[in-house]
């Protein structure tokens, strides 16, 4: 079977030479060869996270870690943002996790609001508060930096915030923000392959951790740090991911950070003018679309399923049809990891194609 090349919002195609490095030799999770592969990637991943703390690695998805941060930081009450799919799951997860929550809720394409947050927050009930800045089912990136400024005034919530589908495709400063908790996956922007995750925890975050019952073994925080200052992990991890992990590292660095950030702005710049361009509209709310992924109205009633069969049967590629409740009504076009703008207007050409033979 021909490899039908992934243009959908993750998992994100992974190079030859990061499949390379996945397949490496195994090693032993408590010897010296990999304390210092881990010891090696820290310094790297501090400054991709903008901190000087640690971050940690998990043998799991974001959602892994999505509920160990509702799980170790919640004593009372989490506040759980939501404008869309995925932080309305965040909700569920955080009331299937034994805690008390609330959702405070916005229509999907809309960002959070963050005097909204301010004034929930002001109520006092709350000692949580989640996020997800990138949200993936509408395309829509949310006002990161204006929701740290209103949790500046509530240093008794701890902000965790998700990262999944914008951690290295723009500049997301953890400690100037003043994060408490931010997560990101391997199989978005990084371009890794999937089941493995990374997150960063502030001091403050970890001393309330230590305060809060429940939070379990395999995702206790206080056992990732404790682990971490003898680098290594609480169980058993991807080793794989790790030595990928390096070698994307690596070529980041080559790349340049900021050459990084310019070209995922520069691709996200190309596919949202062909959207208006060919008749489409942009699902987000102006201003706030996804720097990740493009999602897009499907304002010309197109039969977007026949559509993205004609591009992976004729193209050996793929794009995404829509998601949940969404699906048909749009559509999305991911342009973030290793892709260009080359890349990106070689799928846009073949997407008219496509979009030709429908009629």
């Amino acid at each position: 079977m021909p490899h039908v090349k992934l243009f959908i919002p993750g998992p994100v195609e992974v190079s030859p030479e990061t499949l390379q490095a996945f397949a490496s030799p195994m090693i032993g999770h408590r010897s010296k060869s990999f304390q210092d592969l881990y010891a090696d990637l820290q310094p790297k991943l501090q400054a991709l996270f903008y901190t000087q703390g640690p971050v940690f690695f998990s043998t799991s998805s974001a959602w892994g870690v999505m509920e160990a941060a509702v799980r170790n930081l919640t004593n009372r009450k989490v506040l759980c943002c939501a404008n869309g799919a995925f932080s309305d799951k965040w909700y569920d997860v955080a009331l299937r996790s034994g805690k008390d929550a609330e959702r405070l809720t916005f229509p999907w394409g809309t960002p959070i609001d963050p005097e909204a947050v301010r004034q929930k927050l002001s109520t006092g009930e709350f000692d949580a508060l989640t996020v997800i800045h990138n949200e993936t089912s509408t395309g829509l990136m949310n006002p990161l930096s204006e929701i740290a400024a209103v949790m500046r005034e509530f240093p008794e919530v701890s902000f965790i915030v998700d990262t999944v589908s914008s951690f290295s495709a723009l500049r997301i400063p953890f400690d100037e923000l003043g994060i408490d908790v931010m997560l990101a996956s391997t199989q978005k922007a990084l371009a890794l392959p999937p089941g493995a995750a990374l997150f960063a925890v502030s001091a403050r975050a970890l001393a309330k951790a230590e305060t809060v019952p429940g939070r379990g073994y395999y995702f206790d925080f206080i056992e990732f740090q404790r682990n971490h200052e003898k680098n290594m992990t609480p169980s058993t991890p991807a080793i794989g991911h790790l030595y990928a992990l390096r070698q994307k590292l690596a070529e980041i660095a080559a790349e340049g950070i900021e050459k990084r950030y310019a070209r995922h702005r520069e691709n996200a710049e190309i596919v949202r003018s062909w959207v208006k361009e060919r008749g489409f509209a942009l699902f987000p709310k102006e201003g706030f679309a996804s720097l990740s992924l493009t999602c897009a109205s499907n304002t010309r009633k197109i039969d977007v399923a026949q559509w993205i069969q004609i591009l992976r049967s004729r193209f050996q590629c793929v794009i995404d049809g829509g998601y949940g409740k969404l699906k048909g009504q749009t559509f999305r076009i991911s342009h973030m990891g290793d892709e260009t703008p080359e890349t990106v207007r070689q799928l846009l050409e073949r997407l008219d194609e496509c979009l030709a033979e429908l009629g």
